[in-house]
């Protein structure tokens, strides 16, 4: 008897939905050398959720949300954190349960089905894709602060910025997609570890910039503290948004960790409360030393803040040291990340097989990996950051829809399925995270509502055309 489900079980509109334990025997299953190793601990599962998260949104976006809320952005830094725990709960819930590389993929088709569960791996294109670009623009901006600083020079803005910034291609974005690729192709072993130290000098350079600045603190400048009111929080959460995408990357790893049921709760968690009670430092720090309207728009604003306060460049330095590393962390967690995403959608049969193909020798996805490198490197060669930021932020609250929804929906079709962790105060929780989701989404405006409709309808019309009439789950079902 087939271990499949029937197409139509589910009831949701003939949606094919994938079990959890079909799920979970299949990334065990080490077959036609799809396999991967379990080589990560806690310690480096939580410096690769911060290496995920910390870069670009607090190094580069501060300015911006800066600019909505005030002062207050540390309020919207809170809202987004709030947004993000009862989300990670549900993430920490499903990923105890169902620990495989897909992640919100895998468990939209464990709870919603094939359909869905496509939808949500296109949105985690924008989440984890189409940002990496964003983020390798950020990084960009900082390798000239860096030059800047150590030798008075920055690249031409032929060569460092796209066209819609006035250059004509970003070549530092391309390298460091190029660099993070090269060390993911040599193991998940090397790439852990190099995120790990990463991780802990992008903690220590933050933790110097809040040292300078709060040395030159003066309440004065938190004042009026909410100028822009409770519009200007709500905006600036939803840029602030931007800085926690990628906490949910820890269960992509669910494959490559050791004890993936208790440790992937508990990094997520320890992730979440270490990067915002870190924001909220910097936030207050950067505007407390010179006020809000020294740190808006700036998209290098931390150089700038302790530059001004030591009055030498060379602190400017330290810290753009600092963004370079970090944000090139993010860059390679994040393409992590998307790699075993689209792995997972290959082996269902909804993407090209060659996305699955891991290499015998290093363990790895090496042709996925490289397609990745060249899609995103070219989209970083030309893509203005501000452009991405709303579409991205979007299309990661649509995720956390669905994952909050989808804790409710496993324990009414599979209660026997039960991971170490339990979302506490259920359903209260996920449906709060539903809630808080939701209020961020209309604080990122129609136009943006608009152009992820538009995303969402292209994604359908390719499942239509391709994933659905190529799905393992349905020719195994015939089959049976």
């Amino acid at each position: 008897m087939s271990p499949l489900r029937p197409p139509n079980r589910s009831g949701l509109s003939g949606s094919r939905i994938k079990s959890p334990h079909q799920l979970i025997a299949e990334s065990g299953a080490d077959l036609e050398g799809h396999g991967l190793k379990r080589t990560m601990g806690l310690f480096q599962l939580v410096c690769f959720g911060i290496g995920a998260v910390v870069g670009t949104g607090i190094f580069v976006g501060l300015s911006d949300s800066v600019a909505k809320a005030g002062p207050a952005v540390a309020l919207s830094f809170v809202l987004a954190a709030i947004t993000c725990v009862f989300t990670a709960f549900s993430f920490a819930e499903l990923g105890s349960a169902i620990p495989v590389s897909g992640s919100s993929y895998s468990f939209a088709y464990a709870t919603f089905g094939e359909r869905v569960a496509f939808l949500v791996g296109w949105c985690l294109l924008l989440e984890y894709g189409v940002s990496v670009s964003a983020v390798a623009v950020g990084w960009s901006q900082y390798v000239n602060e860096l030059l800047h600083s150590l030798f008075g020079h920055q690249l031409p803005a032929a060569l460092s910025a796209g066209p819609a910034d006035g250059g004509v291609i970003n070549l530092p974005a391309v390298l460091v997609i190029m660099m993070a690729g090269t060390l993911l192709v040599r193991g998940i072993r090397e790439s852990a570890g190099a995120t790990a130290a990463m991780a802990i000098l992008k903690i220590a350079v933050l933790a110097l910039f809040c040292a300078i600045a709060f040395s030159a603190f003066r309440h004065g400048n938190l004042t009026p503290f909410a100028a822009h009111g409770v519009g200007g929080v709500t905006s600036g959460a939803s840029l602030a948004f931007f800085s926690y995408i990628g906490f949910d990357a820890v269960t992509t790893a669910g494959e490559e960790v050791k004890n993936p049921r208790r440790n992937i709760p508990i990094a997520i968690m320890i992730c979440i409360g270490l990067v915002t009670l870190l924001y909220c430092a910097v936030a207050l720090a950067a505007i407390g030393a010179l006020g809000p309207d020294a740190v808006a728009n700036r998209p290098a604003a931390l150089s700038i803040v302790v530059d001004q306060v030591t009055g030498s460049t060379i602190g400017g330095g330290i810290i753009a040291f600092g963004a370079v590393v970090a944000i090139a962390s993010v860059v390679l967690a994040v393409m992590y990340g998307q790699t075993r995403i689209l792995m997972a959608m290959s082996r269902d049969g909804l993407i090209p097989r060659v996305f699955e193909r891991v290499s015998p020798r290093t363990s790895t996805p090496v042709a996925n990996t490289w397609i990745v490198v060249a899609v995103f490197a070219t989209l970083a060669a030309v893509a203005s950051l501000d452009v991405v930021v709303n579409l991205t932020t979007i299309g990661a609250l649509a995720i956390m829809v669905v994952v909050n929804l989808a804790v409710i929906m496993l324990r009414r079709r599979n209660p026997e399925v039960r991971g170490s962790f339990r979302v506490p105060l259920y359903p209260l929780s996920p449906i709060l995270g539903v809630g808080f989701c939701l209020y961020v989404v209309y604080g990122t405006g129609w136009a943006t509502w608009l152009e992820f409709a538009v995303f969402l309808a292209v994604g359908a019309t390719v499942y239509a055309c391709y994933g659905r009439k190529r799905s393992r789950l349905a020719a195994g079902a015939t089959k049976s």
